[in-house]
């Protein structure tokens, strides 16, 4: 090997150096912040106090027997629980773009696959509550309550 040849080799990887140390110091600047971190001190800032206020809560729509339909619309029974007399015949009606059904938790009754636009309907003969869900989407949950 010459002068020349020796020169350019050790350019190389001076170079080739040079890159590797720069791509680390990139590499170490673009992660995450350290995990240790200089001491803070919180400065205890002064809140007025008011008295306390009361807040009325929202009991579950009820709605009463003239309003005998349910609308099944954004994953939801609308209204969630209904209150109505013993004969009530109570109408679903998917509103919904996706297939649901009505299903009673205790077998009362079940419309199978209801499509967009159609519609179940039960009339209920005995006093109770019925808890129903989609079946499809179990967590669609409402209430009859049949009096």
């Amino acid at each position: 090997m010459n002068q020349k040849d020796l020169t350019s080799a050790a350019t190389k990887a001076w170079l080739c150096l040079f890159v590797v140390s720069l791509l680390l110091a990139l590499a170490a600047c673009g992660g995450a912040s350290a995990t240790t971190s200089a001491p803070t001190t919180t400065t205890p800032t002064t809140v007025p106090t008011t008295a306390p206020t009361t807040v009325p809560t929202t009991a579950p729509t009820t709605v009463p027997s003239s309003g005998n339909s349910i609308s099944i619309a954004q994953f939801a029974f609308t209204p969630n629980n209904l209150t109505v007399k013993v004969g009530t015949k109570v109408t679903w009606t998917n509103n919904d773009s996706v297939t649901h059904t009505v299903t009673a938790d205790q077998g009362a009754f079940n419309s199978n696959a209801l499509a967009p636009g159609n519609s179940f309907s039960f009339t209920f003969s005995k006093a109770g509550t019925f808890s129903y869900h989609c079946s499809v989407h179990p967590s669609m949950t409402a209430t009859i309550i049949v009096q």
